[in-house]
């Protein structure tokens, strides 16, 4: 996906309450924003509106006294969501079609993003997705299952690409449901390498327990979303051959929705932009499959 130029505002708006996050003082927040419009103006609406963010998210990394400014908010949406997770799992059991209610929480868990919502209160959106199964899980735009259940009982290799801490919780409902139907099935669950806002890391997929289940990789950036050209050879390399891959998260679309691979991603619509791009409403949710490869290879 390319840029907007309305995505621009709302870089600096991120920038802005990052910063207030963390507690950089407002000569410092000036430079910062000073900072990223030189970077702004050198960039070009070709690139992914998270390729372009990624330079001014390492610019609250440097200025953050501990390196990971969004350490303890990981922290606390990891623990919230851990304390649902015997909800979710009992939720999954007593549905009509699992894998379906498996893959509508995992979605609605995609609310827990500080990169869009930098003011969002953790365990006030924990309650409204287990409210009455959140009435927004069933508001879907595109929602192309019977692609994903046909795809994925035919698929040996799968890549499922994290987004954020907590909400991985929700992402390990669907991963146990997934492997409960085909246990030989080969998964990775990718995360990223650094800090980068509330996005999971190694250590966020160990609290979760995801590296029980399958292998635990890192795409070897500290960028929101998957910028292919930042990744690891190694993490290409897996997305390469995977059969099927499963994206979590409005970032990760921005940045693959272009590719032509076999990808499945899963997210709530949560501004303008996306919504455009996608022809949906904010709020929706989606569970959409490439077109781009579908028209690739002949599907």
């Amino acid at each position: 996906m390319n840029t907007y130029i309305d995505c621009i505002p709302c870089f600096f708006r991120q920038l802005i309450e990052g910063a207030r996050i963390i507690g950089v003082k407002p000569k410092r927040q000036k430079q910062i924003i000073d900072e990223f419009a030189r970077i702004i103006q050198k960039s070009t609406l070709r690139s992914s509106p998270t390729e372009i963010i990624s330079h001014g998210y390492h610019l609250l990394t440097k200025a953050s006294t501990t390196g990971d400014p969004y350490k303890e908010i990981k922290q606390k949406s990891n623990n919230l969501a851990l304390g649902l997770f015997a909800e979710i799992k009992h939720r999954v059991k007593r549905a009509n079609d699992r894998l379906l209610t498996a893959v509508e929480l995992a979605i609605a868990g995609n609310i827990i993003d500080f990169g869009i919502k930098n003011n969002l209160n953790v365990h006030e959106e924990l309650k409204k997705i287990m409210a009455a199964e959140n009435k927004s899980i069933h508001n879907k735009s595109i929602f192309h299952y019977a692609q994903f259940k046909q795809d994925l009982k035919k698929a040996k290799r799968i890549l499922y690409l994290g987004d954020n801490a907590g909400e991985i919780v929700f992402d390990r409902v669907l991963i146990e449901e997934i492997k409960r139907m085909y246990p030989q099935k080969s998964i990775y669950y990718a995360v990223k390498e650094k800090p980068i806002i509330n996005d999971a890391l190694l250590a966020d997929a160990r609290v979760c327990g995801i590296d029980k289940m399958v292998s635990v990789i890192s795409n070897g950036t500290s960028a929101p979303g998957t910028v292919l050209s930042l990744c690891s050879k190694g993490f290409k390399r897996i997305y390469k051959n995977a059969d099927i891959i499963i994206s979590k998260g409005q970032g990760n679309f921005e940045s693959l929705s272009q590719e032509k691979r076999p990808i499945f991603f899963l997210f709530m619509v949560k501004c303008p932009v996306v919504a455009k791009e996608t022809g949906c409403k904010i709020g929706d949710t989606i569970l959409f499959y490439n077109q781009r490869y579908m028209k690739g290879s002949g599907k």
